[in-house]
C-alpha cells in the first residue's frame, strides 16, 4: 500500500514535499500518493523526474498555516490533508504524512481515524539525537493538559515506538521532573510516578532535562505543554551553538583552514540537532500511522519523514498499542 501525502502541506510545499517524495519513491522502492492541486504536481513531478508508481489525487482545496483548524476542516473537506486522512481511512494508504498546519492535523487524525480502543489521549513522540544514540520525548504538544493515567498511556505507546521503528529492546522510560526522588515534582508528576513504577515497562524513575543527553533513558514522559517548550528550547540551543560555532570559525583565517579539516566532524555534529534526520514525529494514539513532519521540512525531511511512516506501519505500531494497553490494563485514576 502507498504512503499518502500532503503535497501541499509545509512553508516549502508544494514543491520541497514532491521533491522529498520522489527521494523517497526513487531511495526506497515506496509507492506513494500524493493528494493536492493537480495542476502544481504534475510540472513539478516531470521536473523531478518522478518514478513510476507516485499517484496524484486531485484536491482543490488547502488548508493554510495560519488558519484555525477547526474552522479549516469544517469550511474545507475538500482540503489536501482531509483527502489524505479519509483515504488512509479507507484503507487507500499504509500512513499519512504531512507538513502542515500541526493542529489541524492532530484535529483531522482525531476525527477522520478516531483514537485507537482504550487511548484517552494521542501524543505526538518527538525522536530526537543525543550523543548516546535516540531519545522519544513524548508527549510533545499535543496535550497541555494531562491526567497521571494518560501519562502512563503515553510512556506505553511510546515504548513500544522505540522497540518496534527505533529496534531498542526493553527501552528505559523516565518521568520528566525537577529531581530524581519520587517526591519531587507537581501533583500530576508524583501520582504518574507511582502509576509508572506499579508498571511492567522498564521505569527508571525520575529524569532531570539535563538526562536528555546522557545515556541513562530512551523514553522521556511528560504533559505536552512541557514537553513542547523542551522540544523548542533544544531546537533553539542547538541553533544557537551552531552559529556561535560557524560564527567562531570564520573570525580567523587559521580556523577556517582548521574548519576545512574537520568539515565532516562538524556535518556530523549539525546532523545529530537536524530534525530532518528523522523528518517528522508520529502522532501515537489514533487509529492510523500519521507522521507530522516539521513546517519548514525541505525536501530531505518530507523524504525521511516517509520513511519514518513507512516503517511505523510496516511494524505494525497501530497494532501494537491496541495489543498493548488491552495486555496491561490501566485502569482509572
Amino acid at each position: 500500500m502507498p504512503i499518502i501525502v500532503d503535497a501541499m502541506g509545509g512553508d516549502n510545499a508544494p514543491e520541497a514535499v514532491v521533491a522529498g517524495a520522489v527521494e523517497a519513491a526513487r531511495e526506497f522502492g515506496l509507492s506513494i500518493t500524493l493528494t493536492g492541486h493537480e495542476d502544481a504536481l504534475r510540472p513539478l513531478l516531470s521536473r523531478f523526474d518522478a518514478p513510476e508508481g507516485i499517484r496524484v489525487v486531485h484536491t482543490p482545496e488547502v488548508v493554510g498555516m495560519g488558519e484555525t483548524p477547526m474552522e479549516a476542516l469544517r469550511h474545507k473537506p475538500d482540503s489536501s490533508l482531509s483527502v489524505g486522512l479519509r483515504l488512509l481511512k479507507e484503507g487507500e494508504g499504509d500512513a499519512f504524512v504531512s507538513a502542515g498546519n500541526s493542529g489541524a492535523v492532530m484535529a483531522g487524525a482525531l476525527l477522520t481515524l478516531g483514537r485507537i480502543a482504550g487511548v484517552q489521549r494521542p501524543a505526538l513522540a518527538a525522536l530526537f539525537s543525543s550523543p548516546h544514540g535516540p531519545v522519544l520525548l513524548i508527549d510533545a504538544g499535543a496535550n497541555a493538559d494531562c491526567e497521571p493515567i494518560q501519562l502512563l498511556q503515553f510512556a506505553q505507546m511510546g515504548a513500544i515506538y522505540m522497540e518496534r521503528v527505533v529496534e531498542i529492546a526493553s527501552p528505559r522510560v523516565g518521568l520528566l521532573s525537577n529531581g530524581e526522588e519520587p517526591t519531587k515534582g507537581n501533583a500530576l508528576t508524583r501520582k504518574a510516578h507511582e502509576l509508572l513504577a506499579a508498571s511492567s515497562l522498564r521505569f527508571i524513575g525520575n529524569v532531570e532535562g539535563r538526562h536528555l543527553a546522557e545515556d541513562v533513558v530512551d523514553v522521556v514522559v511528560t504533559d505536552g505543554f512541557t514537553g513542547n517548550i523542551v522540544l523548542k528550547v533544544m531546537e533553539g540551543v542547538a541553533a544557537a551553538l551552531l552559529q556561535l560555532l560557524r560564527e567562531a570559525v570564520e573570525s580567523q583565517l587559521h580556523y577556517r583552514a582548521a574548519a576545512l579539516v574537520l568539515q565532516p566532524a562538524l556535518r556530523g555534529v549539525r546532523r545529530l540537532s537536524d530534525y530532518a534526520e528523522y523528518g517528522g514525529v508520529p502522532l501515537l494514539g489514533v487509529a492510523g500511522t500519521v507522521i507530522m513532519a516539521h513546517g519548514r521540512s525541505d525536501a530531505r525531511a518530507i523524504k525521511n519523514a516517509i520513511r519514518a511512516a513507512q516503517r511505523a506501519a510496516d511494524q505494525g505500531v497501530v497494532q501494537a498499542i491496541q495489543e498493548g494497553l488491552r495486555a496491561t490494563p490501566t485502569g482509572k485514576e
